[in-house]
Order: C-alpha cells, then structure tokens, then sequence
C-alpha cells in the first residue's frame, strides 16, 4: 500500500495532479466507446478523431499562451475561418498561387492577433470585450469578403490539392500528427524555455509585480494574443485541409472547444499556471467525446452538454487545488 502511495505521488509530482487526471480521463472515455460499440474500433474512426483535433488543437495550443496571462481569446474560432476564407478568396478569384495564400492565412490570423494585443494590452480594454468584438468584426469580414459565398479550396487529385497531404495523405494516413506534435513541441520550448514563455507566466501570476520588476508588459501581453492569433491562422489551414468547402460568417462556437481543452489539460484561467501538454491531452478528450457519443446514438446537442459539464468540473477542481496549495 505504501508502496503504491508512494508511485502515485511520484507521478502527481512529475506529472501534475489535473494533468494526470485528464490523461486517466481520456484512456476511461476511450476505452467507454471502444466497448461500447464494436464500430468505434477502427481505423477510420481513430483518423476522423485525429482530423477533429487538429484546427481545435492549434487553436487550443494559441489561446494557452492567452491564458497564462490570465486574459481569454474569444475571437480564434471566427478568426480561423476568416482567415481561411480569405485565403481562398485570394487563390480562387484574384488568382494568387496556393502556397502564398496559405501564408496569407496565416499573416492575417496574426493580424487579428495583433489587434486584440494592442486592445487589451496597450488600451486596457478587458480581454473578454476587446475578442467579442474582434470575434463580430471577423464573422462579419468573412461574409463581406467572400460576398457571403463558401469558398472551396483545391481538392485532393487536382494538382493543387498536395495542402492536404500535410494532414492527410491518399492512403488515409493520419501525417497531421506530425504537424500537431511538432508544432506542440515548439509552443511547449517557447513557453518553458524561453523569455517569451517566463514573462507570460509572470504576467498571469502578478502583473503588476511583474511590471514593477522592469518587464514590458504591454509587449509580453500583446505577444501572447499575436501566438493565439497566427495559431488560429495555422488552424485555418487545417480546416481548409480537412474540409476543403468554407462558408462565411461561421466559427463561434469553436472558440469554447479549445478553451475547453485547454481548461481541461490543467490551464488555468486565473492564469500563470498551464502546459501545451495539458492542453493536447484536453483537446483529444473533446475529440475524442465529439467522435464517440454518435457511436452510442446520443446526438452533437449531448457534446454541448457534457462539455459544459467538463469544464465546470476542470475550473471548480482548479480553484480547489489552488486552496489547497494555498494552505
């Protein structure tokens, strides 16, 4: 019994007691629909759950910087798809070559970042209101520019459609693992070994500690909403790689999957607290739930529901470690 007293702590310590949870989390519900429905326990099941993660993925992965610091990014859904929207409407109708409106893609994802920065960091307006705006203000351009038409980008076989093969190629191989781990990686070295990553975590843990310290905190604080706003750029172009079609004025409601992901990994949203790690391991759990409750014959409104739930459950235990640590 000692013994086993003594692995588990190991592991809380190493791991972190709500990162630890989330991962038992994941295998529990995975392992729920894999016997619950012999369907589930396939190949194109385990893809379509991976194609799921990975637009929430980037998008969860950016606003994980956001909430270090204790602010929140409402805009990533509607900014992703009006960034790819207008990405497609560049190649399709003014005729720019795919790769250079795929970068497009992600310029104007940054620019959006850097608009709520300056709102929020330079301006003082609270983070919740300056994104709801920029969340209204990019739905509304999605419609403007595309003229309220879906976009369709190059699809698979057609010379142009090799976008796709970096999430997916013809044999239906998941490769859009490779770009998530390693784009995963990278955010994680940024966060955790890099002065970018110890100013954000200083900003969310006592900002005004932190300025009084010397720091920029105008310029550390906006540089986090500008990672959340080109990594909604990056999850633009995995949407347009997994889905091809764009309809304009979409893409709230994804916001609060990612959010939810990255609660759930162990981010904390009274900030200075938080991991990429937790947040993947979130992300799929969200997937993982969107994916399989079909399997059990429960419909997408039941996602809604247990998310809500999820989250709730992720902030209250939160508040409770942090209470405890506190004592």
């Amino acid at each position: 019994m000692e013994e086993r007293n003594s692995i588990w702590t190991k592991l809380v310590k190493t791991v972190g007691l709500q990162k630890l949870i989330a991962i038992i989390a994941l295998i529990v519900i995975f392992a729920f629909f894999a016997i619950s429905s012999e369907s589930f326990r396939s190949f194109d099941t385990a893809v379509s759950i991976l194609d799921a993660s990975y637009y929430i993925g980037f998008l969860a992965i950016g606003v994980t910087f956001v909430i270090i610091t204790g602010g929140i990014d409402l805009s990533i859904g509607t900014v992703m798809m009006c960034a790819a929207i207008t990405g497609g409407v560049l190649h399709t109708k003014m005729g720019w070559p795919l790769w250079l409106a795929l970068l497009a893609i992600l310029v104007i994802g940054g620019v959006f970042g850097l608009f709520n920065g300056v709102l929020i960091a330079k301006f003082g307006l609270p983070p919740f209101i300056a994104t709801l705006g920029t969340m209204m203000i990019s739905r509304g351009l999605s419609s403007i520019v595309s003229n309220v038409q879906s976009i369709t980008f190059p699809l698979r076989g057609t010379g142009e459609g090799w976008y796709k093969d970096l999430f997916r190629t013809q044999d239906n191989l998941p490769t859009g693992l490779v770009v998530l781990i390693v784009v995963a990686l990278l955010a994680a070295l940024v966060l955790n070994k890099t002065k970018v990553g110890r100013y954000i975590f200083a900003i969310g843990s006592n900002k005004e500690a932190t300025r009084l310290s010397g720091v920029n905190v105008i310029k550390w604080e906006g540089t986090a909403y500008v990672i959340s706003g080109l990594l909604a750029g990056l999850a633009g172009i995995a949407y347009a790689a997994t889905y091809s079609t764009i309809l304009p004025g979409t893409g709230n409601g994804m916001e609060l999957d990612a959010i939810a992901g990255v609660v759930v990994g162990g981010t904390s949203l009274a900030g200075g607290v938080g991991s990429v790690i937790g947040t993947i391991i979130g992300v799929f759990i969200m997937s993982v739930l969107k994916i399989g409750l079909p399997y059990i014959d429960l419909q997408p409104h039941y996602q809604l529901f247990i998310t809500g739930f999820v989250v709730i459950v992720a902030v209250y235990s939160d508040i409770l470690i942090r209470q405890n640590k506190k004592k």
